[in-house]
């Protein structure tokens, strides 16, 4: 996990999750942190040792650290997280000693993780969607009354 953590240390990610954190200072609903990233990152390990697809889980964390990480651009310039987080994360992942085709399948499951077409595929992509919405603990949630996700997108029971 080596390279993982020189993501966690790298000087991109550390200002991008400094700038998601200033946009998120006053939101009352579901945050873009460390803490929701180590939970898409854990459920997605957990979905690829229960169906047993053998998906290295340093590509698992990498692209769960990152999948988020462009949301500040939605914020202040309207971008798609998704696409901006996938422009952001290669010179990350290059400078952090992953090959061009990790970055290529890491960064494939970045763009793709709010694209309900690979919600089946059994590769990292597939895996990533998932994870990200069964991170929400909607069933917990202070906020979730309020929230404008479609009660069917809501996580109200806990699921795997």
């Amino acid at each position: 996990m080596e390279r993982v953590n020189r993501i966690l240390k790298h000087r991109i990610y550390q200002k991008c999750l400094e700038e998601i954190r200033i946009c998120e200072k006053e939101r009352m609903f579901c945050h873009h942190d460390m803490a929701h990233f180590m939970d898409v990152a854990r459920i997605a390990q957990i979905i690829n040792l229960e169906e047993k697809m053998g998906i290295e889980k340093e590509r698992i964390y990498a692209a769960a650290l990152l999948h988020d990480i462009g949301r500040h651009l939605q914020y202040r310039e309207g971008v798609r997280h998704e696409l901006a987080s996938a422009d952001i994360a290669p010179e990350i992942l290059e400078e952090c000693g992953f090959s061009e085709e990790e970055s290529a399948l890491i960064t494939e499951a970045i763009a793709g993780h709010r694209d309900i077409s690979v919600m089946e595929r059994r590769d990292l992509t597939g895996v990533i969607y998932r994870a990200d919405k069964l991170s929400r603990a909607c069933f917990g949630c202070v906020a979730e009354k309020a929230c404008d996700w479609k009660t069917e997108k809501k996580n109200l029971q806990i699921k795997i």
